[in-house]
């Protein structure tokens, strides 16, 4: 039998990525994502493209804007995260990069960078070559965070139908993909248990 304070513990999953367009392909991929962690018991909170617009990540900076302070904080308390990135010249985009150097920030934590947390990677190109390259950077930069990125990592080729009028997904194989992808986080984040939660 299950322990109670195992039935209460709810992970915290963060979607970190889009476009500097709201509503972007890449964004409503994140949500789909964190949509199915939800339905496993998660707390989700999407960050995602204005929240993303913050100054360059400066080292020798210690007064950081609201919305990096934000960030880091939520990142700071999360049980897992997702990670969506559209492929700019075949690698992560310039905005979501700059979010994930934040993360810097969390070096001097008792549980630092992306320490004991599962990692989902989402990546969405105009073609499938963009797509493999920017998977294997985003995947590299989780392993440097000492996240744990999941097994499987969605890439998306957006050049394909994806969404109807409405903005639902009408691809079942890419909305497995990104599901699958929500899940593992999920299951991560439960195996763990909130260890090393501050």
């Amino acid at each position: 039998m299950a322990h109670p304070e195992t039935i209460a513990f709810r992970p915290l999953i963060v979607g970190l990525g889009g476009t500097t367009r709201p509503d972007s392909v890449t964004e409503r991929l994140l949500a789909i994502a964190l949509d199915a962690a939800a339905a496993l018991g998660a707390e989700t909170v999407l960050i995602g493209s204005a929240a993303l617009q913050m100054p360059m990540y400066d080292p020798a900076e210690t007064d950081f804007s609201p919305a990096a302070r934000h960030l880091v904080d939520v990142i700071r308390r999360c049980d897992g995260l997702i990670i969506a990135s559209p492929g700019y010249h075949g690698t992560i985009s310039g905005m979501i990069k700059n979010a994930i150097d934040h993360i810097e920030m969390l070096r001097d934590d008792p549980r630092p960078y992306l320490e004991g947390r599962a990692v989902g990677c989402l990546v969405s190109a105009h073609g499938w070559q963009a797509t493999g390259t920017t998977l294997v950077a985003l995947r590299s930069v989780i392993h440097a965070l000492r996240g744990w990125p999941t097994p499987f990592g969605a890439a998306i080729n957006a050049t394909q139908p994806l969404f109807d009028e409405t903005g639902a997904c009408t691809n079942a194989v890419v909305r497995g993909q990104v599901e699958l992808v929500g899940r593992q986080v999920m299951e991560f984040a439960r195996m763990r248990g909130g260890y090393g939660r501050g």
